[in-house]
């Protein structure tokens, strides 16, 4: 049995080594030096090459290396009944979870305004706080962890989800009601899986049913954001700023034009980075599920997306 890393563009040895340190006897291949397809049981993936995975014939499990498996779904070639898993971490939660208060505090306590105070020496307190009300828009588990932190921070907070829910702990919308969503709150919160139902939802017919003055955070994937529709909803007021962990490219190009958007504040893709030494246990233990045909823990749904 093999397990092969296909993961382009990062680094495999924090993986290599967290699971020989788990199982040393493990034979693994890391993408591009894959000479033995055969061998090929499972795979842990992060952006593979569309297509690749057609060249392992006794393929049993495809893990995703992060929480999410958009970059896994987009490959038509996966045949359906081979099942994909994502990982589940609680420090994956904890830190997407301060990151989100992070920007909040910010823009309550307008630490970016202060930032430029600062610079042209000048000293205001007028105005020391914002009131805010937080809409966090994807209610899973980390979602929900950022409504239950904010609310017991005192903020209020509103989720919304692409479900009916009747014993939600706190206010909720269904995606049928964003209009009245948007409306009860001034912060955004972007945390909902990327599917073909919330590709290109943060647009400017979004922004536009915003309060004015809004502030976007976006911490789930790029492609939730019509890029171009950013600076319009800034000059337009629709939004007063945002914060932006995702983007479309990534790294950002230097000549991309939000790295000139003074009302944005950019972060490259950091605010919750997989441990692998916590994850790969999950990747072993699903690996012994399949081979015994057991449930598998954390199982995409691909009807779902998630």
């Amino acid at each position: 049995m093999s397990l092969a890393i296909i993961c382009p563009g990062k680094d495999p040895e924090s993986w290599i080594d967290a699971i020989h340190s788990q199982d040393p006897t493990i034979d693994i291949q890391v993408y591009p030096n894959i000479d033995r397809p055969e061998d090929v049981e499972a795979a842990v993936v992060w952006q593979h090459p569309k297509g690749i995975l057609s060249e392992f014939p006794n393929l049993k499990l495809v893990s995703s290396m992060g929480a999410g498996v958009d970059h896994i779904l987009t490959d038509t070639s996966i045949p359906e009944h081979l099942p994909i898993v994502r990982i589940v971490d609680e420090k994956l939660t904890w830190s997407m979870t301060n990151y989100v208060v992070m920007g909040v505090l910010n823009f309550h306590r307008q630490i970016t305004r202060y930032q430029k105070d600062k610079t042209r020496k000048v000293w205001d307190m007028s105005n020391p706080e914002i009131e805010v009300k937080v809409g966090v828009m994807g209610v899973g588990a980390l979602g929900f962890d950022v409504l239950e932190k904010l609310d017991f921070m005192g903020f209020p907070v509103v989720g919304l989800g692409f479900s009916e829910k009747t014993d939600f702990p706190y206010p909720y919308y269904p995606k049928s009601r964003m209009e009245e969503f948007l409306k009860e709150v001034n912060v955004v919160v972007c945390l909902m899986p990327l599917t073909p139902d919330t590709q290109d939802i943060l647009n400017l017919n979004f922004f536009e049913k915003c309060n004015p003055g809004t502030y976007l955070i976006n911490v789930a994937r790029g492609k939730h954001l019509v890029e171009e529709d950013l600076p319009v909803a800034f000059d337009k007021g629709y939004l007063s700023g945002a914060l932006l962990d995702v983007y479309r490219t990534e790294p950002l190009p230097e000549n991309h034009p939000f790295w000139n958007l003074e009302k944005l504040t950019l972060t490259p893709h950091i605010a919750s980075v997989t441990n692998p030494s916590a994850a790969v246990p999950q990747v072993l233990d699903n690996i012994k599920r399949a081979k015994a045909n057991e449930d598998l823990q954390n199982l995409v749904d691909r009807s779902k997306g998630y």
